[in-house]
């Protein structure tokens, strides 16, 4: 049964995208070491308390559809977030985080380059710690959620992605360029909510941001002071230091 709702003054239907950040990874092992392979980092004891927090505050939800990036952390916390609802989770691969480079050789690794390489973002051709530009990530991104939201089969979706391609999608929800993704935090676990406007015969005319960057642990963010992206610029200083 679709749960949307019809719009009060114009003909049409406005359906919701519970879009969230996979619960905080593990991308050092229990021995302070890096993970060989960080696209497959599950979550850390962390990640899955935020993704079972989450998973109450988004009980009442009426999902119809469920989608993650399939790498294994947004795999687990939509598992943890769905909990007794019989869903198949779809993946979609387009949607795995910004891909960085390779360093060549004599090329160290600084902590601080990691912390805020989301900045790259506001620069024409910037790129993600030397891999993919932040252009391309919006290409493979967008054409990802355009097709989703064409899709006219469910009203009520959870999407859990990363903290890269939220900020995509967030961009282009607000009417915004590339240059606002360094503007918008997207804490471990946390969730957005998104409206979106269909007319009578399908058309998306109009986006909604109700809600950014919500944690269900700590949502008045009285904890929250560094970025995800700062926290594990100083988890790899600890791994360099001892180096």
């Amino acid at each position: 049964m679709l749960s949307s709702v019809e719009l009060p003054f114009e003909p049409g239907r406005r359906r919701r995208i519970y879009l969230m950040r996979h619960g905080d990874a593990a991308y050092i092992d229990s021995e302070g070491r890096m993970t060989g392979d960080p696209r497959m980092a599950p979550l850390s004891a962390r990640g899955r308390r935020e993704a079972a927090a989450m998973g109450e505050l988004l009980a009442p939800a009426k999902f119809d559809r469920a989608v993650c990036s399939g790498l294994p952390r947004t795999v687990e916390t939509a598992e943890l977030v769905l909990r007794d609802k019989r869903m198949t989770l779809e993946r979609i691969p387009e949607l795995e985080e910004v891909r960085g480079g390779r360093r060549g050789e004599g090329q160290p690794i600084v902590a601080r380059d990691v912390a805020y390489s989301i900045g790259e973002a506001a620069h024409p051709g910037g790129r993600f710690l030397g891999g993919e530009s932040f252009l391309e990530l919006h290409r493979r991104v967008m054409g990802a959620v355009e097709l989703l939201v064409a899709q006219q089969e469910w009203s009520q979706m959870l999407l859990v992605a990363h903290g890269g391609v939220n900020r995509i999608i967030l961009g282009w929800a607000l009417g915004a360029s590339l240059g606002s993704a360094p503007h918008m935090e997207q804490d471990s676990g946390c969730v957005n909510v998104l409206d979106f406007d269909h007319d009578a015969n399908g058309h998306l005319f109009r986006t909604l941001v109700r809600a950014l960057n919500v944690t269900a642990i700590d949502p008045a963010k009285h904890e929250h002071w560094l970025t995800t992206l700062e926290r594990q610029g100083k988890e790899l200083e600890k791994i360099l230091e001892r180096r």
